[in-house]
Order: C-alpha cells, then sequence, then structure tokens
C-alpha cells in the first residue's frame, strides 16, 4: 500500500456494482478507478491477495446492458469511513483491449471533472 500510484484516480458518478463472476455474489460498488486498479466499498472484508474473476455492469444509452469482465487482485482492505462497510484496493490483473477501451470511455463519460 505504500507504492506511489502512477495513475491518477478518477471517482464516478455511479457507484457500479462489481461481481464475483464465479459465484455472482456482490464484491462491491466502484468508487473510483484507474486503468490499473480500483477502489470499491464493500459490505463484507475481502481478504487481500485474492483473485477474483470479476464482472462489472455499465451504463449505456442502448437498451441492452454493457458488462466487462477481468481478473483483479485484492491489494489492501480497511475498514471505510463509514463502519460498516469495507474499503478494498484491487490491481487490475488481466483485461482485454475493448474492455480497457470501455474503461477509459466510462471515466471520461461518467468521471467527476477535476
Amino acid at each position: 500500500m505504500a507504492q506511489e500510484r502512477r495513475l491518477k484516480r478518477r471517482h464516478l458518478i455511479y457507484y457500479l456494482r462489481v461481481f464475483d463472476h464465479e459465484t455472482g455474489a456482490l464484491l462491491g460498488h466502484l468508487v473510483d478507478v484507474t486503468a490499473e486498479g480500483m477502489m470499491l466499498v464493500c459490505e463484507t472484508p475481502i481478504r487481500e491477495g485474492a483473485t477474483f474473476s470479476c464482472t462489472m455492469g455499465m451504463p449505456s444509452a442502448a437498451q441492452e446492458p454493457i458488462t466487462m469482465s477481468f481478473a483483479a487482485r485484492c491489494v489492501w482492505c480497511k475498514k471505510d469511513l463509514n463502519p460498516d462497510f469495507y474499503a478494498a484496493g484491487f490491481k487490475i490483473d488481466n483485461m482485454s483491449q475493448p474492455d480497457l477501451d470501455s474503461l477509459a470511455n466510462l471515466v471520461e463519460t461518467f468521471g467527476f471533472q477535476d
């Protein structure tokens, strides 16, 4: 956790839900994101070092929902400012180029402007 972040985190106007693809369980809600990682707010603690096959639904103007899939590894987890929740940082380990492009578009379209 002491590592310096290379990319600026972007906060989104939506708290998108991120699921464990294998179990269907909700991992948490996306709070901020870069092309290399993300932070989720979770109802239960996530074990540091655990790797998940994730799916995330994305907002779309089309009727058909857009989902992206990727692998992510939990690098830290701690109590959130709201003590009923946990904040967890994930490193994105494997995302296809089309999904990386969709993520960049998501940040551009739904990210708070600095």
